[in-house]
């Protein structure tokens, strides 16, 4: 059995701010975020399917990645749960994210990491995500260093 990886592109634009942090990143601020997902798996191998020889269809993980995570985090301002004016901002603005963690670049991809793994056909596994925060600065996950 031969197993292939397969990476699809995404982009969104988000912003967050990092409560109690030492430095310009406690403010609101911006990023245009790019992000590499990379599943593995054997590819179908049914010469009568119309998509053997495919792991996934592209199609259908930009599906599951848009609808978990695109959707929710583009254009989207992303803070802390417990940070000050939480409650306020959500309940004025409509694409706020509130989460349990700091919302680094690092937290982030652990979270989409978690999202994705629950989110994947059977036979298809996430390997790993590469999360750029910057042009020049990114993050990266991989599954098997969280086993």
């Amino acid at each position: 059995m031969n197993i292939i990886r397969i990476t699809k592109e995404f982009r969104y634009e988000g912003a967050h701010a990092l409560m109690g942090y030492d430095g310009k990143c406690r403010h609101i601020h911006g990023h245009s975020y790019v992000l590499h997902v990379t599943v593995c798996g054997a590819p179908a191998q049914d010469c009568h399917c119309a998509k053997d020889g495919m792991l996934m269809d592209f199609t259908d993980l930009k599906a599951i990645v848009n609808r978990n995570i695109i959707e929710h985090f583009d254009h989207a301002l992303v803070i802390r749960r417990d940070a000050p004016l939480a409650k306020e901002l959500c309940n004025e603005y409509k694409n706020v994210v509130t989460v349990d963690f700091q919302p680094t670049c690092e937290n982030l991809i652990i979270h989409f990491a978690r999202i994705l793994t629950e989110n994947l056909p059977e036979g298809v596994r996430l390997h790993h995500l590469r999360l750029y925060e910057t042009a020049t600065s990114f993050v990266e996950w991989y599954a098997e260093d969280n086993r």
